[in-house]
């Protein structure tokens, strides 16, 4: 049976499931092992928008070169996915697959997450059945990292079962990204599985002995070599370099936020800070509990990773999406950046909101083209070099490579421990 990867066919053969605008299969379709055999995203923004409504498959397609079929994977028969494939290539096989179903119902920053267990949490488990019908040699999912830390880790558990019982191991971890050199303090499971006798790998493994010097992940380094832009605007030499226009009240509070770092916990000493303030920021500054929600409305920091890049950073009253010196929204561009895309990655679709949305909801391809070079170990035996696992047109470069002689358990505390924006303690 042709399996790919060999000397008579030298391509690894990849479908990716819940697809999105293509942030985990860029990653495979960069290394020049790999081939995209298919993807399949519905396109579904939330329950209540159906399908279709984030057009993230024509990004995908502008990318890749392909467009992912529209299917509902909570219903979908996986052998009708397999057919469309393996019809339409003459394959019977693939040799990796990767699923990254929603994460909304795991983040712990919705509160009901806390209480009641969201019906797509069941697309972790039933993505055992995509692996039954593919028989990949390897899977790969990336996830929350409530994934397996929180209360419905057994989501997890009943997949990993599953797999199990497949003939795979699996190893499954959670990681904080700017390990990996992203200019971002994103914390993710992931779960990579190999089908036995193959052995699955980390990217820890990956990295060992190695790390990125620090002011190659810091935002100042990431987007403070682009063009200044006006709020609403569109820069004449990238229409990716796009903000959404502000006014009112919306520009105000961001003018009254100091630059570089500051969030509204400063507008208490503003003079207009009783216009400025919504009554839950009041009630928070009473009752001294200003992290739970201290991002809003925050400016970015230079000389620090941004924030988790979240599917609602489209306006700055969801997160510390605020660039650190303009009066604006971080553009399309700085936040693709910010979340791994390459420079020359191109965003397509009818609403700048969905292209925002589509970069917080990827997988970051500067880590999804280290995946695809741990599949290759994982599939080959052979240790790829580290230096080869840099994305190019991304903000980091080999150099920013270190050969590090700390012993393993203390490189993993020192970049698995993200650092908070903000103080606990309110303003004087």
């Amino acid at each position: 049976m042709d399996r790919g990867g060999t000397p008579e066919s030298p391509a690894w053969r990849v479908i990716d499931l819940f697809s999105g605008a293509g942030g985990m299969s860029f990653g495979f379709h960069a290394h020049d092992r790999f081939t995209i055999l298919g993807a399949v995203d519905a396109e579904i923004g939330k329950p209540s928008t159906g399908f279709g409504a984030l057009d993230c498959n024509t990004t995908y397609e502008a990318n890749i070169g392909l467009r992912p079929e529209s299917a509902d994977l909570q219903v979908v028969d996986p052998a009708d996915i397999a057919s469309r494939f393996y019809r339409r290539a003459g394959y019977d096989r693939i040799d990796v697959l990767t699923a990254c179903p929603p994460c909304t119902g795991f983040s712990r920053t919705i509160a009901t997450n806390h209480v009641r267990d969201d019906p797509r949490n069941s697309l972790v488990a039933r993505c055992a059945s995509f692996v039954r019908q593919f028989r990949p040699r390897v899977f790969i999912m990336e996830n929350a990292r409530e994934l397996l830390t929180g209360k419905f880790r057994v989501h997890f558990d009943r997949l990993q079962e599953q797999l199990d019982a497949l003939g795979y191991d699996v190893e499954a971890s959670t990681h904080v990204f700017t390990r990996f050199g992203l200019p971002q303090v994103r914390e993710r499971a992931l779960v990579i599985a190999a089908e036995r006798p193959l052995q699955p790998r980390t990217l820890d493994a990956l990295w060992e002995r190695h790390r990125v010097h620090p002011e190659a992940t810091t935002v100042r380094r990431a987007i403070g070599h682009l063009p200044a832009l006006s709020a609403g605007a569109t820069a004449s030499s990238d229409p990716a370099h796009t903000s959404t226009h502000s006014d009112g009240i919306t520009l105000r509070r961001l003018k009254a936020t100091p630059r570089d770092g500051g969030s509204w916990v400063d507008w208490v000493r503003h003079e207009d800070a009783a216009s400025l303030l919504i009554p839950a920021m009041k009630r928070s500054i009473q009752a001294g509990t200003l992290n739970h929600f201290c991002d809003v409305y925050g400016r970015m920091a230079w000389d620090r990773p941004a924030p988790t890049v979240k599917r609602e950073c489209s306006h700055i009253g969801n997160g510390r999406y605020a660039h650190p010196e303009q009066d604006r929204l971080c553009s399309v561009r700085e936040m693709a950046i910010l979340q791994g895309f390459p420079s020359t990655f191109s965003f397509k679709g009818k609403s700048r909101k969905n292209m925002y949305r589509a970069i917080g909801d990827a997988v970051p391809p500067l880590i999804s083209f280290q995946l695809a070079h741990l599949a290759a170990w994982i599939l080959s035996g052979e240790r790829p070099d580290l230096s080869k696992a840099i994305l190019p047109n991304c903000h980091i470069i080999e150099n920013d490579l270190v050969e590090s002689t700390a012993p393993r358990d203390r490189q993993l505390r020192l970049f698995n421990a993200p650092t908070a924006y903000c103080s606990t303690a309110p303003p004087e």
